[in-house]
């Protein structure tokens, strides 16, 4: 990385104390973890649009025009006002060319899903999404975003993470100029992490880039991209990452002796089991890669798809 990817998050994640009782929700992994790679770009909506520390408590209130933005106890409607500001925001954060967006978990502004609506003084449902997060998906469909409660989950953080650092990637890769060539080096390096998420998005990829003299080029990086990140967002598992790794070891069948395809083999089938986690046949294979000096896997972004201090795959 050139820099360091520039990150959206809900303030108050990073210690800030502006939630509506004056706290914060300070994540360590985010912050002390994560924090070493990456630029945060704070933002807490609900202080942003003018609301003090402390305020009302708020929710999300059913209403035929869709879920308002309602205090709880003096019922004080603060909709109209998030709007404003979340339309206006949206189209400021265009500048700060953001990678991706972590929001608060349940926030009625900043929840990415699962947000409580409330019905009368019936049971509420967990179907809203805050009101600054809506607006931010759908002015930038294509980013990856999070919200911190689903990040303790192992698989959604590699997913996430994934996605993010091959989002920071591209934008280098964009930022070398519109060329067939570095469109095709970008897909080449990138071939086995879209294998180990959508084969299919593998296939469609591939004849995508070989239409490349037919296609205007503007048009292929834009279905480039889009088609990329829909690819990143379905999660790999453990048949795909099988496959993919079967894949990488036909790269050394002239180089492993009988006794390391074994071996190799034998760990590839505990990965399947569940025995160890991903990391493990990764890591003998980046040995052999090494050692037999594979310069097309040297290159592959699914053998190191981001720092090994984040220690993703130790889970996974």
């Amino acid at each position: 990385m050139l820099t360091k990817i520039k990150l959206g998050i809900s303030a108050c994640l990073l210690g800030e104390k502006v939630r509506y009782d004056g706290g914060h929700k300070l994540d360590h992994f985010i912050t002390e973890t994560l924090g070493k790679f990456v630029e945060f770009v704070p933002i807490c909506p609900e202080v942003e649009c003018g609301l003090g520390i402390p305020r009302k408590a708020m929710h999300l209130v059913s209403s035929p025009e869709g879920p308002r933005l309602v205090t709880i106890r003096t019922q004080v409607d603060y909709t109209e006002r998030m709007r404003t500001w979340a339309q206006k925001r949206v189209v400021e954060l265009e500048q700060e060319d953001l990678c991706g967006f972590i929001f608060k978990s349940g926030s009625p502004s900043s929840g990415m899903e699962r947000v409580k609506i409330y019905y009368g003084k019936g049971k509420p449902a967990r179907t809203g999404v805050g009101m600054f997060a809506r607006d931010f998906m759908q002015h930038f469909p294509l980013l990856p975003v999070e919200d911190e409660g689903r990040l303790h989950d192992p698989d959604l953080r590699e997913n996430f993470l994934e996605r993010l650092f091959t989002m920071k990637r591209w934008r280098e890769n964009l930022a070398l100029g519109a060329k067939p060539g570095h469109l095709v080096d970008f897909h080449t390096r990138h071939k086995l992490l879209i294998m180990s998420h959508s084969p299919k998005h593998y296939q469609i990829l591939g004849k995508l880039i070989a239409q490349l003299k037919e296609i205007p080029l503007p048009e292929v990086y834009e279905r480039y991209q889009a088609l990329l990140m829909e690819a990143l967002r379905l999660k790999s598992t453990i048949k795909k990452n099988v496959n993919v790794l079967l894949h990488v070891m036909g790269y050394f069948k002239k180089n492993l002796s009988p006794a390391e395809k074994e071996e190799l083999l034998e760990i590839i089938d505990e990965y399947r089991k569940g025995y160890i986690p991903l990391i493990v046949p990764v890591t003998l294979l980046n040995h052999y890669v090494r050692k037999y000096d594979q310069s097309y896997l040297k290159d592959q972004y699914y053998l190191h798809p981001h720092p090994i201090e984040l220690k993703l795959r130790n889970h996974v």
